[in-house]
């Protein structure tokens, strides 16, 4: 149980999906070198992950500072050798962090980020194609999990109820067309590699830096 000095935060759609996402994360990633997590929310996938992935290091990012404290406080519950403190980084920002200042560890080989670009405006999700276009290096991997329309349609009823929820929260939110995410990935010289079809009509997309 919680104490009131706790300051992990939960979200339940982690416990659901930490599986799918390791199974394939592990198909996927390079087998060295720094993962960056942009937008690592609470940080329960950071320290479920990390466990999973060493040698590789983990590095989780998340410009809302409760939530680094969250992630702070989830590394010191679960604790893990490989696992970074977490970076202030705002995905919409055009310098990272990591671009200013040497990283502890192996240089940045992938890039992950779950279930952001609906629960933020289009600008993070451009945001977040120009870092990694700018950080990755030949062959570095991009990973994004969420749910998509195809061809400008929602690919279960589900998804059109919850886009309907996340618009009228925030205008500027909402379920993206995989095709115009892809358009941005290529504009940033990173080219899709696969396409895996997820638990609860998500998708995991990887894309390859040329």
């Amino acid at each position: 149980m919680n104490t009131p000095a706790d300051q992990r935060k939960f979200a339940p759609a982690t416990q659901r999906n930490r599986e799918a996402i390791l199974e394939v994360l592990l198909q996927i990633l390079p087998q060295n070198g720094t993962i960056l997590e942009v937008a690592s929310g609470p940080g329960e996938h950071a320290v479920f992950f990390s466990q999973y992935l060493s040698p590789r290091t983990w590095l989780p990012s998340d410009p809302n500072p409760e939530l680094r404290a969250s992630i702070r406080a989830w590394s010191e519950y679960l604790p893990c050798d490989n696992l970074q403190p977490p970076l202030d980084l705002d995905a919409i920002s055009p310098i990272w962090p990591v671009e200013k200042q040497p990283l502890p560890e192996p240089n940045i080989s992938a890039i992950v980020n779950i279930n952001m670009i609906h629960i933020s405006p289009w600008s993070a999700c451009l945001g977040l194609m120009a870092g990694a276009g700018r950080i990755l290096p030949p062959g570095g991997i991009l990973y994004l999990y969420g749910p998509y329309k195809q061809n400008g349609e929602h690919t279960a009823p589900s998804n059109a109820a919850f886009d309907e929820s996340l618009q009228a929260q925030n205008p500027d939110w909402g379920v993206r067309n995989l095709e115009d995410v892809v358009t941005a990935a290529t504009a940033q010289n990173l080219k899709l590699s696969q396409t895996y079809t997820m638990p609860a009509n998500n998708f995991s997309l990887v894309f390859k830096r040329n």
